[in-house]
């Protein structure tokens, strides 16, 4: 048997490592948006809401009822962004259902924009736990997000479909960074126990994750959508396979972690 080109094996494990990391990306999503719908929105759904406060102190306060509404919303948006931003992203389904992709994308957008709203409204009216600073992360997360997902839909309805494409990826860069900054503390705590972390999110890894969980989202977006070019070469993609291999490895130590101790029980104890 003839053997394959050097390009064409690394295009191949490329390939199998990017099916792979998109399985796990899926499973932890699921696991996550499960969590959120069980232990928040029902949560807001059934009066329970003050269960909130054992994983984030402070979030749940009975005098600020409209808070309470915008960030059950924030996080009923989040668990559905989650799921759709990776089927968005599967070119055979683009390709092979461009109604299924539409119909699919106009949810996604407008879960989007719920989800902005959402937190940008519990900001407003209460404030995060974190302080000044938390909150102007998070209110530039909010206002990037929405701002990405107004331009993807206008893009794709004016037949723009480059840009539509590009504020597309800019959206899922930034639709999975709550998730991120689960899986970043989750990687953290297993491995330093906390570490600059104070229960109040106020500590110095707490104020660099502020920021952390969806800039460096968006540059590596950049990087894909103006310079594909560069993973081309045979030594970017031996070193895009492993550093995908890598993100798998730390997507499925953090999943563990966080499954064990917070969303597991998070979603038995709903029901």
């Amino acid at each position: 048997m003839k053997a394959l080109p050097v390009s064409t094996r690394a295009d191949r494990q490329l390939a199998i490592a990017g099916r792979i990391l998109v399985g796990t990306v899926w499973i932890s999503a699921v696991i996550f948006g499960v969590y959120i719908l069980c232990f928040y929105f029902l949560g807001l759904v059934f009066g329970n809401s003050d269960q909130w406060n054992e994983v984030l102190p402070g979030l749940y306060d009975a005098n600020t009822r409209s808070a309470t509404v915008g960030i059950g919303l924030h996080f009923a948006a989040g668990g559905i962004i989650l799921v759709l931003g990776c089927i968005q992203l599967v070119t055979s389904i683009r390709v092979k259902y461009p109604a299924v992709h539409r119909w699919l994308g106009r949810v996604y957008v407008f879960a989007a924009l719920l989800t902005a709203v959402g937190g940008l409204s519990f900001i407003l009216i209460k404030g995060t736990i974190g302080g000044w600073l938390m909150d102007v992360a998070f209110a530039g997360y909010g206002v990037l997000t929405g701002l990405a997902a107004v331009q993807t839909i206008r893009y794709a309805r004016t037949g723009q479909m480059e840009k539509h494409r590009a504020w597309g990826i800019r959206l899922f860069a930034l639709a999975i960074g709550s998730w991120l900054y689960r899986m970043d503390y989750g990687f953290w705590f297993l491995f330093t126990g906390g570490a600059g972390h104070t229960q109040l999110f106020r500590g110095p890894f707490d104020y660099f994750m502020d920021f952390w969980f969806y800039l460096p989202n968006l540059l590596v977006a950049e990087v894909f959508i103006g310079r594909r070019e560069i993973l081309r070469g045979r030594w970017a993609k031996v070193g895009s396979i492993v550093m995908v291999y890598l993100t798998t490895a730390f997507l499925v130590l953090a999943t563990y972690f966080f499954t064990k101790e917070f969303w597991g029980p998070g979603i038995v104890g709903a029901f």
